[in-house]
């Protein structure tokens, strides 16, 4: 499976959006997650997306 790049998410973004419902649906699909997981990640290691992403695909959200 291969990812398609969020139009949500530029080059230049360094930090998601959570106050952004598309950019969290966007994200929720992309890790497989619920938003209540995704605001948990947030709220753990903050919005910074290479932290993020780094922590979603470890599956340490649950």
């Amino acid at each position: 499976m291969s990812f398609t790049p969020s139009p949500f998410v530029s080059r230049t973004t360094t930090h998601m959006d959570i106050h952004d419902r598309a950019v969290r649906s966007a994200w929720t699909q992309r890790y497989g997650i619920t938003e209540a997981q995704l605001r948990k990640a947030v709220w753990m290691v903050g919005s910074r997306i290479s932290t993020l992403s780094s922590h979603l695909r470890t599956g340490s959200s649950s």
